[in-house]
């Protein structure tokens, strides 16, 4: 898509939103650390390994079943720290405010902030705030910026994947999409519908304890596990094959996708992670995710193969396939 204003669906995480980090952003900031492209910068610091990250948050509304703006910025930075193998330490928090907002609600935002980072484990250690006049966005965005240390012996990139490696996914998909469309848009179903955002960094720790050798942690948010498996298969260079009978789901998401016409394989999810591990350490770090209450609908969905290079292919539960494509545009705006 050939265009000269920015669009909505340049923040979609998908093919479009891709073409502007790899073709704009990416040339001008080059460098070997950002060119991996991963959930976080990888790099060695006086004889330190360590990983950064940095997030926005836009979500609307700011408040739904699960959670909140708060613990969501909280959650996705310390994830994406994890998806790096790094252990999350310290957090800064950058608040964008617009005025009128209520001081009720920035204090309870600011509150299951403070819960979310007590949870993970992680100190919130510096930050900015700034209000902007009523009209100039909308309510509350939140940045938040994180570092972590990654232990010896960890090796993990969205490049590293390997033929034979067994893909889990750690839980059911699309909660958090269905969650905050459901919300926006004032659907009522009779459901426990809910975002399944949460820190996932306890549980990588202990998957690594168990297998130091698990080659690429992500955490499906925007685009999904459809758009995330296709940003590994290209960068990897390697083929990918996912059995559509073996994705966890929830039934209330399955009726509200099929009802309102979305394919949950490309809906964000907050509180889940994929891990592309090898055959012989599967079973192991399989058995310690179920372990975790974030882990306890855990599977292994697919696998790594040698054909089809770059591409992802669905086995589907009738037993055809299909080419499962990155996400081009934006499917839902404003989910995180």
């Amino acid at each position: 898509m050939k265009t000269d204003k920015i669009l909505l669906d340049h923040g979609s995480g998908g093919k479009i939103s891709h073409r502007l980090t790899t073709e704009l952003m990416l040339p001008i900031f080059s460098n070997s650390i950002l060119s991996e492209l991963n959930d976080g910068a990888i790099f060695n610091l006086e004889g330190l390994r360590l990983a950064f990250s940095t997030d926005s948050y836009t979500v609307d509304p700011i408040f739904f079943p699960g959670g909140n703006i708060g613990d969501l910025a909280i959650n996705g930075t310390v994830n994406d720290i994890a998806m790096c193998g790094g252990d999350p330490v310290y957090l800064s928090v950058g608040l964008m405010i617009e005025e009128g907002l209520s001081m009720q609600d920035l204090e309870k935002i600011l509150s299951e902030m403070g819960k979310a980072a007590a949870k993970a484990g992680v100190t919130v250690v510096t930050g900015d705030t700034k209000v902007v006049p009523k009209g100039a966005l909308d309510k509350i965005f939140i940045n938040t910026s994180g570092i972590g240390l990654i232990p010896p012996g960890i090796d993990i990139a969205s490049h590293k994947a390997k033929p034979g490696d067994q893909i889990i996914l750690s839980g059911t998909i699309a909660d958090h999409g269905i969650t905050i469309l459901t919300q926006r848009e004032g659907f009522s179903f009779e459901s426990t519908l809910a975002s399944d955002t949460a820190p996932l960094n306890h549980m990588v720790r202990d998957m690594l304890a168990t297998s130091p050798y698990i080659h690429v942690l992500r955490d499906p948010t925007r685009g999904g596990v459809g758009t995330a498996l296709n940003e590994i298969a290209e960068k990897s260079q390697i083929g990918i094959k996912i059995y559509e009978d073996k994705i966890p789901l929830k039934r209330d998401v399955v009726g509200a996708c099929e009802l309102l016409g979305f394919d949950p394989l490309y809906l964000a999810n907050e509180g889940k992670l994929l891990a592309f591990v090898p055959t012989e350490y599967t079973d192991a770090v399989l058995k310690t995710m179920k372990k975790n209450p974030y882990g306890q609908d855990a599977a292994v969905i697919g696998e790594v193969i040698n054909n089809h290079s770059g591409k992802v292919v669905m086995q589907t539960r009738i037993g055809g396939s299909r080419i499962v494509d990155m996400l081009t545009g934006e499917q839902l705006p404003r989910i995180c």
